[in-house]
Formats: structure tokens, sequence, C-alpha cells
């Protein structure tokens, strides 16, 4: 069964503690996040941001607790070319992602 926008927003928002904070990690207004959680239309760009969001959060989150998480989204990492994750995301550079995401998990259990 698919996963709707509106609750994957709901779910991401409340990973980032707020919509706020959703809203800066997707490069969007928090009123247009606030539009996608009760179900109004989202773009297929913006769209694919969140999906990709959605599973990088939840690869992290079986590495990393929740603060660390965060702070792997928002700093600049070696893996990304010294780029920051949640940049990487907004660009969607979907395999770039996946790929240091797969190097910390591989790292994680050296």
């Amino acid at each position: 069964m698919p996963v709707t926008p509106a609750a994957k927003v709901e779910a991401l928002s409340r990973d980032f503690r707020s919509q706020r904070r959703l809203a800066d990690a997707l490069g969007v207004s928090p009123a247009q996040v606030s539009r996608w959680r009760q179900g109004r239309g989202i773009d297929e760009e913006n769209a694919e941001r969140l999906d990709l969001l959605e599973l990088a959060m939840s690869m992290l989150q079986r590495i990393y607790e929740p603060d660390t998480v965060d702070a792997w989204l928002f700093g600049f990492n070696p893996l990304l070319r010294h780029r920051r994750p949640i940049d990487v995301i907004r660009q969607g550079r979907v395999e770039e992602l996946l790929a240091a995401i797969r190097q910390e998990r591989a790292g994680s259990y050296a």
C-alpha cells in the first residue's frame, strides 16, 4: 500500500522536530509543507525530494541516534566532496547520497 505524501510529511516533521525544520531541509516554505501535510498536491520534483529524504532518514536512523542523524545531514561530508547531504538531497542526487550512507554504514561496523 503506497504511503501518501501527507503521511511522509507527518513522519518527517516528527523526525525533524518541526515543520519549519523539515521545510528548511527540503528547501521549501513552511506553508508549502503545511499544505502537503493537509493532503494538498505535491509536484513531482518535491515528491522525489520527500521520498529521498524519507529513505535517507530511514537508513541513517539504523546507524545513528537522532542528534547524530541531524548533524550528518546538515554537516559538510568528505564522502560527498565536502558538500552537505541535505544539499545533495535537494539536488536529487540519489546515487551519491546512498553511496555515502552505505560507506558510513560500512565504517560504523568496522
